[in-house]
């Protein structure tokens, strides 16, 4: 009987149980404790911010960032079509309203199909876009690194300036990437809208179990989502409370475990460049990361199957090879059908890679036998 081979999981040894025994040892189990701002302060050292406030997950990272940019009811944001649910949810909690956007053919939000929608289907009200067919404003922009491959930002910052729109950046799955070449040259992921937003979720690059993080470009956003994220406690000892708080806080056992992670972060990375780099060596038609524009953590590697996915999936299962498809488009969910149609735009690119792509095991702790397995078998269902 062959081992099973997950998609993606955490790589842990002697530090995290180190760190995490030192915080259930001396009882700081909650959300507080000296794990928690040493945690934060790596982060920030990582990415290059001057602060972070750790969240819960990456899901309520983005409802602060999204409440703290000024997304209000009714306004429309600008998100991808191909992502996570998670990217949308927290507009949904809100009230707000998403307009989806294809993708470019590094799965990212493409800018041009921004800027159609900007540049012919709204219009500029004394400093604000609106949607001129609802009459809605258009609040903001929220590019979604997928898969560690970056976002054209200087494109997207371009037009956030020309049409007066935030941007909100979602960096969940892009942790460890950071651009190379042109405006924002060395800038970490996140580190280029007004908010950014990571997680660390059980398989991402470096985990906390769950967890999140969100960064700032004025010191003002993000102390207030930090308040937020403390159920605004302006009293502590007298419960005294002046705004509708969260409870939205990482724990310090979340915290000890990413400490140890991000302690580990670069070489992560490394391990991601090498296992994708024998994939190709092996023949595996993968997709190509934006490397002109970026140094990528490669967290996922996207298979394309030419319109086998369904018989990849299914054979890889049969072998103990654990693997997915891409997500289901947002614009065709229930919760969002009723906005699918709000612009104008098809989703030519992401409903063909939805048909087409299938992500293989990339866990850092990949076994060269296990790689090698996953290439061999998916050879002998693509025939080459």
């Amino acid at each position: 009987m062959q081992n099973y081979i997950p998609l993606s999981v955490p790589n842990f040894d002697k530090s995290e149980v180190e760190y995490t025994k030192t915080a259930i040892e001396t009882e700081w189990v909650s959300t507080a404790g000296p794990y928690i701002p040493k945690f934060e302060k790596a982060i920030s050292s990582y990415v290059g911010s001057e602060d972070c406030a750790v969240c819960q997950n990456g899901t309520s990272a983005l409802h602060l960032a999204y409440m703290e940019v000024g997304i209000s009811r009714d306004d429309l944001v600008i998100v991808p079509n191909l992502t996570f649910i998670a990217s949308i949810n927290p507009l949904m909690y809100i009230g707000a309203i998403p307009v989806f956007m294809d993708c470019d053919e590094y799965l990212c939000i493409d800018p041009e199909k921004i800027e159609e929608f900007c540049s012919e289907e709204c219009e500029l009200r004394e400093g604000e876009l609106f949607h001129k067919a609802s009459n809605r404003r258009v609040k903001a922009i929220v590019p979604v690194h997928i898969f560690g491959n970056l976002c054209d930002m200087d494109r997207i910052v371009c037009l956030a300036e020309r049409f007066n729109l935030k941007i909100v950046e979602d960096a969940c799955e892009s942790l460890g990437s950071f651009f190379v070449g042109g405006r924002f040259d060395g800038k970490h992921s996140g580190m280029v809208g007004d908010i950014g937003v990571f997680s660390f979720n059980g398989n991402k690059i470096i985990t906390t179990g769950g967890g999140g993080a969100v960064v700032a470009r004025e010191q003002k956003s993000l102390d207030h989502i930090r308040y937020l994220s403390q159920q605004s406690k302006d009293d502590a000892l007298r419960f005294i409370h002046n705004e509708v708080g969260y409870n939205y806080r990482m724990t310090n056992v979340q915290a000890a475990l990413g400490l140890a992670q991000i302690e580990k972060l670069e070489s992560f990375v490394s391990i991601k460049e090498n296992n994708y780099n024998a994939y190709i060596e092996k023949g595996l038609p993968l997709l190509p990361f934006a490397t002109h524009r970026c140094r990528p953590n490669r967290w996922f590697y996207s298979l394309f199957t030419d319109n086998k996915r369904d018989e990849v999936i299914g054979i890889l299962k049969e072998n103990g090879i654990e693997s997915r498809p891409i997500w289901e488009l947002m614009h065709r969910l229930k919760p969002f059908t009723p906005f699918g149609n709000i612009s104008k735009q098809n989703f030519e690119k992401s409903s063909y890679f939805h048909k087409n792509i299938v992500n293989i095991p990339c866990s850092t702790n990949l076994k060269e036998e296990e790689l090698l397995r996953v290439a061999e078998t998916l050879k002998a269902v693509l025939l080459f």
